[in-house]
């Protein structure tokens, strides 16, 4: 069904690309955000955008109520592992106050429908075998644990007030649409990679001594597209009352250096990566499950590794790659 929804980080990476899908489903789509990493250019002219923090309860019910909106999808929040581990208190006041904040401001203007931004971070350290959504969550760093703790506040909410939510716990998201909608931040792989290549530098792989096949991290890759069409099949969930939490992913997990490989095709060269220490809080391999998003809503990732790296690469260097 057709919605009216506020998206929080709507000019973000991720926000940015499922306002898309969402508007060529034909829902009306306003996005708050305060754009101290969202672009503008990432919002079409078309799109009523609220420049604002989601700490700003006031600003995010005035939003909700003027424009008449019916549901959220929570996409604002701060998702660098490092930074996190070395600053704890300012993950939690924008993950988790945030997220308190958004969560009172629906219950004000009462909207009742709501889609969740967590993340694959919330297992922690997992034996390598693919997670589902049951197994245990013992995160390793700050930012999963702030994530767990949203998915806490959002169940005891649904308890308290009926709240309808989803939330999807997502594993590692690249890949673009095109180059308006491009990574641009400095905390996930695929684009530090084609970071290093723009600069004719190295790229960094944190540890090769994991146990591991080859010795580096292992990560479950899904195309940003992907997630963004998970997002509106997950909509349908909501149309009756319930609380959800379901994985995001491709179900198979790819290596720190093969992603290197990846683009090293793409590139054309081979590329020789620089090793460095481990980082803190990251462990050695996280795949998911994703039979219950199958199963619940009939959706499955269509797009593999070299179609992220392809895609991240065009819009990385297309001629009209340009930030705002």
């Amino acid at each position: 069904m057709a919605g009216r929804w506020l998206v929080t980080g709507g000019a973000g990476y991720i926000g940015g690309h499922t306002v898309r899908a969402l508007r060529a489903r034909g829902d009306t789509v306003v996005v708050l955000d305060d754009l101290s990493t969202g672009l503008t250019g990432r919002v079409d002219d078309d799109v009523a955008l609220v420049r604002a923090s989601v700490l700003d309860e006031d600003a995010v019910a005035a939003a909700l109520t003027e424009h008449a909106l019916d549901g959220v999808m929570h996409f604002a929040a701060r998702k660098s592992v490092p930074e996190s581990v070395a600053r704890p208190l300012y993950y939690w006041r924008e993950n988790v106050e945030g997220l308190r904040s958004v969560l009172s401001a629906c219950d004000r203007a009462g909207v009742e429908r709501f889609v969740y931004s967590s993340s694959a971070a919330v297992y922690g350290a997992t034996s390598g075998a693919a997670v589902t959504e049951d197994d245990p969550c013992e995160p390793v760093n700050p930012y999963g644990t702030t994530k767990l703790a949203g998915e806490w506040l959002l169940a005891d909410v649904h308890r308290a007030t009926g709240l309808r939510y989803v939330a999807l716990r997502y594993f590692n998201v690249a890949g673009a649409r095109d180059a308006r909608l491009a990574d641009r931040g400095q905390a996930n792989l695929v684009p530090l990679v084609l970071d290093a290549v723009a600069r004719g530098a190295a790229p960094a792989v944190f540890g090769t001594d994991y146990d591991t096949p080859d010795g580096s991290c292992v990560r479950d890759f899904v195309h940003v597209d992907d997630l963004a069409d998970a997002h509106v099949a997950a909509t349908a969930l909501l149309d009756a009352p319930g609380a959800e939490t379901l994985n995001v992913g491709v179900g198979r997990g790819y290596s720190v250096l093969e992603v290197v490989d990846a683009v090293a095709r793409v590139a054309g060269r081979p590329l020789e990566p620089a090793v460095a220490e481990r980082r803190p809080g990251d462990p050695a391999a996280v795949v998911a499950d994703v039979s219950r998003i199958a199963e619940r809503v009939g959706w499955q990732a269509r797009r593999d590794l070299d179609d992220i790296v392809t895609s991240a690469w065009s819009a990385r260097f297309s001629p009209s790659a340009s930030g705002s």
